[in-house]
């Protein structure tokens, strides 16, 4: 698949929610979207329980692992050890804007670093086979975007980047906390507009306040190689994901019911290997979003699904609300 289609949709990295459980519920949605983990350190990856932040279903591919960390032995070493793990890609983090990513001088404040940046995708790459890419924002602080953004690009791509996922939005690293990061700055769609015009040979993505399939057509429709999806993603995931194969001419669009269906062996398989069930059930509360049903769908998971022994029959008796709610609304109309 060119580069102009690989990344037609893709689901964001976002933390304490797309982990393994979440990109398999997703997965059943859309065949074809990237979908991205979590960000995880290159540091903890070195030093930490390995299988347990780089494991993932076969299912889930298309799958790209999101690294945090700027310095490019470990960012390589990293990327060495992930690479007997199956990925995709591999992306680097220049966006977050957390307090304890900015003291680990990583994420978005490598906004202000792109020689290092540069420095560091050189490394990475030399230890992958699979695309290096960078997710990052349109600036920090008092930077002016419209001059930062493009040095930015121009200096990281010169080590051999192609692919830029930009967030449209500046990040204010002092003052804001990071969920006002990813609402009070405002978007500025035309400036990463006007990178895909200014470097056409390169795969430019669009981050940030997306919240429809529609909206993501009329962008990929202004010359944009590819949307990316966050919070929408995860709060209606029905109404963001089925159906977004369309964009890649697929009739792929399965009913939320079906989908359950498709959960339950999978819920089951993980309780039966002394897992539990909120683990998985609480990225599933926005499935019905905007149908009947949607919030005693949310009430039932919620109330049950953390109490000991809950199980698939929860999610059972859960979805028959959600089609009890939709045969009351049915029959009074």
């Amino acid at each position: 698949m060119n580069k102009n289609q690989s990344h037609r949709i893709s689901v964001a990295p976002m933390m304490d929610w797309t982990d393994r459980h979440c990109r398999f519920f997703h997965r059943l949605m859309t065949r074809r979207a990237m979908l991205y983990t979590e960000m995880v350190t290159a540091p903890a990856i070195i030093h930490g329980p390995k299988a347990r932040l780089l494991d993932f279903s076969e299912q889930e591919h298309p799958v790209a692992l999101q690294l945090g960390g700027s310095d490019p032995r470990e960012l390589a070493q990293a990327t060495a050890i992930a690479r007997d793990w199956g990925y995709d890609e591999i992306n680097l983090n220049c966006g977050c804007p957390s307090d304890r990513v900015q003291s680990g001088c990583f994420g978005a404040v490598l906004m202000e670093k792109p020689d290092l940046v540069a420095e560091c995708m050189r490394a990475m790459a030399q230890e992958t086979d699979v695309p290096v890419t960078v997710k990052c924002r349109i600036g920090v602080d008092d930077q002016e975007p419209e001059e930062v953004l493009p040095r930015f690009i121009e200096t990281v791509a010169a080590a051999g980047v192609t692919h830029f996922v930009i967030h449209a939005r500046k990040a204010w690293l002092q003052g804001l906390s990071p969920k006002e990061n990813r609402e009070i700055p405002p978007l500025n769609y035309p400036l990463v507009l006007a990178m895909k015009q200014r470097f056409p040979e390169l795969t430019i993505c669009i981050n940030g306040g997306i919240a429809a399939l529609a909206q993501a057509r009329d962008l990929l429709g202004q010359g944009l190689d590819g949307v990316m999806i966050g919070r929408a993603a995860y709060h209606d995931p029905g109404q963001s994901l089925i159906g977004a194969d369309a964009l890649w001419g697929d009739d792929f669009a399965p009913d939320a019911f079906d989908v359950v269906d498709q959960m339950k062996p999978y819920i089951a398989a993980h309780i039966a290997a002394g897992g539990r069930l909120h683990q998985i059930s609480r990225h599933m509360l926005g499935l019905f979003s905007g149908r009947p049903g949607a919030r005693i769908w949310r009430r039932v998971i919620s109330e049950g699904a953390s109490k000991p022994g809950a199980g698939v029959e929860l999610i059972d008796r859960a979805v028959e609300e959600v089609r009890l709610a939709a045969q009351a609304v049915a029959a009074a109309s």
